[in-house]
């Protein structure tokens, strides 16, 4: 019932996580962080299993440190997805599975360009300019297609997610009060506010 958006964008990255620990039918807590900053330019939404999604995601930042630690510079977006599939791929074909989906979005300082990268348990892997992961992706999808740019602004983007999380309150009958809201881009990574079902968002 978790739910993860992505937007990319010219000169960004924007990812937006559900903060939201449920086990069976009961929710935890709602401050739950499922973002995980991966290097100074790329950061993970994640979810899945409780344990699994903690020590995935510390696992690739760790090994894209190492990385940074023998050779002397970051991997790109592009290296990291690629490890992050072959990573999920392998243990797919092993005794002890990671089952976590994700969204991968960061910034090449190289090529001067955002990306995002759709993964999945089954290490599915693509470079999308949108993505979603969850059962609020199925109210998301035509917002993100009607209103997506390649040169949209970060509040442009931002409103977008607000018009997404609207939707996922007004529709969607599991409750997912907050949105975290991360934005990479040449800079680095920002917390962006929150989303929050105490502030209405304006539905699309």
């Amino acid at each position: 019932m978790e739910c993860l958006l992505g937007l990319a964008c010219k000169d960004f990255a924007i990812i937006a996580a559900d903060q939201t620990n449920a086990h069976s039918i009961i929710v935890m807590n709602n401050e739950e962080n499922k973002l995980f900053k991966v290097s100074n330019h790329m950061a993970m939404g994640v979810t899945g299993e409780a344990g699994d999604t903690t020590q995935f995601a510390e696992f690739i930042a760790k090994n894209v440190q190492l990385y940074k630690m023998r050779h002397g510079y970051e991997l790109s977006p592009t290296a990291a997805a690629n490890f992050t599939r072959k990573t999920l791929a392998q243990h797919l074909r092993s005794s002890s599975p990671y089952m976590v989906n994700m969204l991968l979005g960061g910034y090449d300082t190289k090529s001067d360009e955002s990306a995002l990268y759709f993964i999945d348990y089954l290490g599915s892997f693509q470079k999308v300019p949108f993505a979603t992961h969850g059962y609020g992706g199925f109210f998301c999808m035509g917002i993100m297609d009607r209103f997506h740019r390649n040169d949209l602004s970060v509040e442009e983007a931002y409103e977008v997610l607000r018009k997404c999380v609207a939707e996922i309150h007004k529709r969607l009958i599991v409750n997912l009060p907050n949105f975290k809201v991360q934005v990479i881009d040449k800079n680095g990574i920002r917390d962006l506010e929150p989303l929050t079902a105490k502030k209405p968002p304006t539905a699309a």
